[in-house]
């Protein structure tokens, strides 16, 4: 068979597939006394994971060159690497919904490239001579795979707010926390009365607590109740620990390809341009998006966040790295801009 007639069958397959899969996610959400749907959705992640990467290896011999050199090739790698994070995530938490949520997205991802790009856009081209370099595979395909699990440990962290109502709750989840914090709470549990709340009672911010002095001068431990304005049901508390979890988990594991990227990205810059950072606008952003995700693992291991707070941070962190990956290269122009790679 033709390489190009089976890269157009296998992109609009890989669409099809996923499309099935998110509807057969989507019912066995509704339905989760059906079990066999939530192995049906599995195996379609499974699928189209292999379509796509079959698309990007004939891609890859019809070109000659790894298939990272434009926006319909980034595309179809990014699926990819949204379905292989996404069976990670899967079979390390044994959480159906997390299909419900990364599905649609490789979906919609797939859907663009496919069925929307002009075909001009989807037919692969000799390479400019900037990205004739093994960096090539090295940079760009790390920080695919950072964006990939980025994106899905952020839609895990979307899910959460969604399922919680935008609540503060408090979770039993085992990223508690760390540093000053931990220390504070395990010292004070350590010599509180046994039968103290703070035995009992799991603690998901320093802003749970709050250290007063009483009329000897000793510090006092005052716990401030979270403020939920509604209750939730024990099963959907779960669930939010669930999500709260496989998202820190997920981002855990996606800031350190963004930073090996970014570091790549910075060799291969100064072998290209002579300078291993230049402020252009997506050297700029990507420097954004690690600060942000920074910010959110710092909070967690160090502040002991859990919850709604960091939730907000991945929520924001969803929309810069697709600014990082699609936005500036619509928008403005720099050292980057090859046309439409990205």
């Amino acid at each position: 068979m033709d390489l190009i007639l089976l890269q157009n069958w296998l992109d609009n397959a890989s669409f099809l597939v996923l499309f099935v899969t998110m509807l057969t996610y989507w019912t066995s959400a509704a339905f989760p006394q059906w079990s066999v749907l939530w192995s049906l959705g599995t195996t379609g992640m499974a699928i189209a994971n292999l379509t796509t990467a079959t698309l990007l290896g004939a891609r890859w011999i019809e070109a000659g060159y790894f298939p990272l050199s434009n926006l319909y090739e980034s595309l179809f790698f990014l699926a990819w690497g949204i379905t292989a994070v996404h069976l990670f995530a899967e079979y390390s938490s044994r959480s159906r919904w997390v299909g419900t949520v990364t599905a649609p997205a490789a979906m919609g991802i797939t859907a663009f490239a496919a069925l929307t790009l002009p075909d001009t856009m989807q037919t692969s081209a000799p390479l400019v001579p900037a990205l004739k370099s093994n960096w090539l595979m090295m940079h760009v395909s790390v920080m695919m795979l950072s964006y990939a699990t980025l994106m899905v440990g952020s839609l895990m962290a979307i899910a959460f707010l969604v399922i919680t109502r935008g609540q503060n709750v408090v979770l039993r989840g085992s990223s508690f926390g760390g540093g000053s914090f931990r220390d504070k709470v395990e010292q004070l549990q350590n010599t509180a009365h046994p039968d103290s709340i703070l035995q009992s009672m799991p603690l998901q911010s320093e802003a749970d607590l709050e250290i007063r002095a009483d009329s000897n001068g000793a510090g006092v431990a005052v716990l401030q109740q979270p403020d939920i304005a509604a209750e939730l049901s024990p099963q959907r508390l779960s669930l939010a620990d669930t999500l709260d979890n496989i998202s820190y988990r997920i981002i855990g594991l996606g800031f350190p390809l963004l930073t090996i990227g970014i570091i790549a990205g910075g060799v291969w810059a100064n072998e290209a341009w002579g300078s291993y950072w230049s402020w252009d606008p997506k050297e700029t952003w990507a420097l954004i998006t690690w600060l942000v995700f920074a910010a959110y693992l710092h909070s967690r291991i160090t502040r002991g966040w859990q919850g709604r707070k960091p939730a907000l941070l991945a929520a924001g962190g969803f929309v810069v790295v697709w600014i990082c990956y699609l936005g500036v290269n619509i928008l403005g122009k720099g050292l980057h801009s090859y046309g439409w790679f990205l």
